[in-house]
């Protein structure tokens, strides 16, 4: 039993500590508004981050780091300061990124999480249902040469393509590996621009080339049948926070596509299909030049369950620059035609 005089300081501090919390939460700024009154989150986001998505496995139930704890792992996943080693992406004669062009952050989450995932609560993706892998092996038989997966990247010596088709999106320029939907930190081109008027807002990752025009006027998705590659946004305000909902996704468009991560540099590519993917995203000014974002996939015929991640944005003075994939598709017909000379001079 403690004595009394010790209890007595402990609740006076404890109250001290209460009272404070209480006033800085008072003293927090509202944010920024628009001419027509909602929250003003525009201009351009940073979302790097070094914290992996999934939690690793040796932190088991731990959510959130210690100083100490995250420094280590910190350590163990910053990527060297070597830019002009290669990636391990390159294949045979084919030269990939090196290490100057990659651009995955530097930091962990300033909130110190194990894992961007926070729920499930173990902080690790639900499993992949055996039907999702067999669609997506179906889906890759259909194609005119044996590649890997065609939703991603498909190289190598036993891969042979003869039209831009047989590619995978990502080769293609289609979809990119963090571009969304949903938005995912991942090797380089970690940025966002958001721009707002009445009626609209629009979302434009730095990474491929499509900017999302998201109504928020209260018109409905569009009929089920029209499926996007990005599928139908439409987006409302729920006090500080954009809520944004997307369905009729084509069932070309992964439930999921993995970062590529440092913490994860051997795991990469897509899950599952988008045929009947739901998401909800939520961007919430934080104040002091941050954005809370976080996305919750649902996927039934793709996931055992829904997760969802979070991730925190920094205001950037940075500009976002044309992202010109393949310059127009004229380097895929080149890459193409130069493969087959060489197969007939081989």
């Amino acid at each position: 039993m403690r004595p009394p005089i010790l209890l007595k300081l402990m609740i006076q501090l404890g109250s001290i500590c209460a009272s404070a919390a209480v006033i800085a939460d008072q003293t927090r700024l509202p944010p920024a508004q628009t001419a027509w009154n909602t929250p003003d989150i525009q201009g351009v986001w940073d979302f790097r981050t070094l914290t992996p998505l999934e939690r690793p496995i040796e932190f088991g139930d731990k959510a959130i780091l210690t100083r100490e704890e995250a420094q280590a792992l910190l350590n163990k996943i910053a990527p060297p300061d070597q830019v002009d080693e290669p990636t391990g992406v390159a294949k045979e004669d084919v030269e990939g990124y090196n290490a100057f062009w990659l651009d995955a952050g530097e930091n962990l989450d300033k909130e110190m999480r194990t894992s961007l995932i926070t729920d499930p609560p173990n902080g690790r993706l639900p499993n992949v249902l055996p039907e999702a892998n067999a669609a997506r092996l179906a889906q890759n038989k259909q194609r005119s040469a044996p590649v890997r997966d065609v939703l991603s990247y498909s190289v190598g010596p036993d891969y042979r393509h003869d039209h831009p088709e047989t590619l995978g999106l990502s080769e293609r320029c289609l979809l990119g590996f963090n571009a969304g939907p949903p938005i995912m930190p991942s090797a380089y081109n970690n940025n966002l621009r958001i721009v707002q008027t009445p009626k609209y807002v629009m979302l434009m990752t730095e990474m491929v080339h499509d900017a999302r025009i998201i109504p928020t006027d209260g018109r409905p998705h569009l009929p089920a049948g029209i499926d996007q590659w990005n599928g139908s946004s439409r987006g409302r305000w729920e006090g500080e926070t954009l809520v944004v909902e997307t369905r009729n996704f084509s069932d070309k468009t992964p439930a999921f596509h993995l970062p590529i991560q440092p913490a994860n540099a051997d795991v990469n590519g897509v899950l599952g299909s988008g045929n009947d993917l739901h998401l909800v995203e939520r961007f919430t000014p934080l104040g002091e030049g941050e954005l809370a974002y976080e996305a919750t996939v649902s996927a039934p015929k793709s996931f055992a369950q829904p997760f969802t991640f979070r991730v925190l944005m920094s205001a950037s003075s940075d500009k976002i620059f044309e992202y010109a994939c393949h310059e127009g598709n004229y380097a895929m017909g080149g890459i193409l035609r130069g493969a087959r000379l060489q197969e007939r001079e081989e």
